[in-house]
């Protein structure tokens, strides 16, 4: 069983990503948005030991979003976006550690 109200991406939950609300387009694009936005600018302000754990936790929320991934009853697109604002944000932190 998916925990619905855990935090996957900023403040997204699992069950605005899985749920049939909010919709996928403009809502939940948006909000992926404004998240990646602020947690992108939090960066800066992390210690390498900090990135490191940060990085471990998206793989974290990562694995529970597309843990099924065959569901039909899921929103498939909002996962989809999930996975691409996800990867987004990944590779901000690692290009943050390289630095």
């Amino acid at each position: 069983m998916l925990e619905l109200d855990k935090k996957v991406f900023g403040k997204i939950t699992t069950k605005e990503i899985i749920g049939a609300d909010p919709p996928a387009i403009p809502d939940t694009r948006d909000n992926f948005e404004k998240e990646l936005t602020i947690l992108v600018s939090k960066l800066d302000s992390l210690q390498k030991e900090n990135l490191e754990k940060l990085l471990e936790e998206q793989k974290v929320a990562e694995s529970h979003i597309n843990s099924r991934p065959g569901a039909m009853a899921l929103a498939q697109n909002k996962i989809q976006l999930f996975n691409e604002y996800n990867e987004k944000y990944v590779q901000s932190i690692k290009a943050k550690l390289e630095s």
